[in-house]
Order: C-alpha cells, then structure tokens, then sequence
C-alpha cells in the first residue's frame, strides 16, 4: 500500500469531510435522532455516503 503524494492535505477532499460527517452522525445518540423519522435517518446517512462517493469523483484542484 502506498499514500497519495498529497496525503497530508486529505482533509481538504469533499470525500474525507463527507465522511467525517457521516461518522459523526453516526456518532449522535439514537435518543437525540429520535426526533427524526427512521427513514430520514436513514436517507441522510446514505446522502452522506453518496456524497463521499461524488466528492471523489470530482475534480477538486491541485492541493497545496
């Protein structure tokens, strides 16, 4: 395995932050989730996760 030659600005893809904030939703309390319907839960994970998949894809630049 070897890292990408501009690992240490990762945290500058669309991919890692959208990550970042599915794992943060995943780590809100199912009490405090509660006031959402389960299917929206549901759907905003997924939105996440697409969106990571698309931030991917997308070109966004030369990082510096």
């Amino acid at each position: 395995m070897k890292l990408v030659s501009n690992w240490k600005s990762a945290w500058r893809w669309m991919s890692v932050q959208f990550i970042a904030f599915a794992a943060l939703w995943e780590s809100i309390p199912l009490e405090a989730k509660a006031v959402l319907e389960p299917s929206t839960q549901s759907w905003i994970t997924l939105g996440l996760l697409v969106a990571a998949g698309l931030g991917r894809m997308i070109d966004q630049g030369t990082a510096t």
